[in-house]
């Protein structure tokens, strides 16, 4: 890893009499220095306090453009490590309605952990509700797991069944197995049709925990509506993915 004396000694092109504010000037700086590959990806890159001393420059106008460019996923921030360039490549999937995300990464050579992080059987919260059509009071099984890829974490998956339509899932393993499959075996519980919404959200507290990242950063949020063939809305699903590592693909044929 590079010195801070090598990183002083490479870095000295703030021009302070420049009509280009400081920041832009900061900013073309590092882009230039990821983009010629002198700064790697998933390299540790100088803190913000050894930008400050490199640079001369304000905190504020440091941290706004690491900012800047951890919102835009050129770089991403571990807590407690450091802020790093971005992977090259981000890993890329089809939505889990055509094919579970473990299988797919899986098939294509990737680690692939999932650590349970809670089960429960709960009251089910409004947009669970509403989204499932279920009565007021109305029980479910509510599972959270983190899933993690060649060891980091990748995404936070939360589903929501009703509990009178799955007794005894809690007792069951949501982990070695795929959710859906023990749904469908077990319970007869077969995935039909989709009902899904992707946007850009920002990381809440809890969600930037498990996934190494500040709170605010931007992920991904995948939320899904799963049905029978007959109709009935039987999970409720969502899935926050970190915006830097994870591509979704969604591909359609018109029959």
């Amino acid at each position: 890893m590079n010195s801070l004396r090598e990183w002083v000694i490479v870095i000295d092109d703030i021009e302070r009499g420049s009509a280009v504010p400081l920041y832009q000037q900061l900013e073309t700086i590092l882009r230039a220095r990821i983009d010629s590959g002198e700064w790697a990806p998933s390299q540790r890159i100088p803190s913000e306090n050894e930008l400050n001393r490199i640079y001369g420059l304000s905190r504020m106008t440091v941290r706004g453009v690491l900012n800047k460019l951890t919102s835009e996923g050129v770089l991403t921030r571990a807590p407690g490590k450091g802020t790093y360039v971005a992977p090259a490549d981000k890993i890329s999937a089809v939505s889990p309605a055509y094919r579970g995300i473990r299988e797919q990464l899986e098939v294509r050579g990737y680690a692939i952990t999932t650590k349970l992080i809670s089960l429960t059987e709960q009251v089910a919260p409004e947009p669970v509700r509403e989204g499932l059509g279920l009565a007021d009071g109305e029980e479910v099984v509510a599972i959270t797991r983190l899933r993690l890829v060649d060891g980091e974490p990748l995404s936070v998956h939360r589903s929501f069944v009703p509990a009178r339509l799955a007794p005894g899932l809690g007792d069951l393993d949501v982990v070695g197995e795929q959710l859906c499959v023990v749904l469908e075996d077990t319970f007869g519980l077969a995935m039909h049709d989709v009902a899904e919404n992707l946007e850009a959200v920002a990381a809440g507290s809890t969600d930037a925990e498990h996934l190494h990242l500040g709170k605010g950063q931007p992920v991904l949020q995948l939320t899904d509506v799963i049905s029978d063939a007959g109709g009935l809305a039987f999970e409720y699903s969502t899935i926050v993915f970190r915006g830097d590592r994870m591509r979704l693909r969604f591909d359609y044929s018109r029959v």
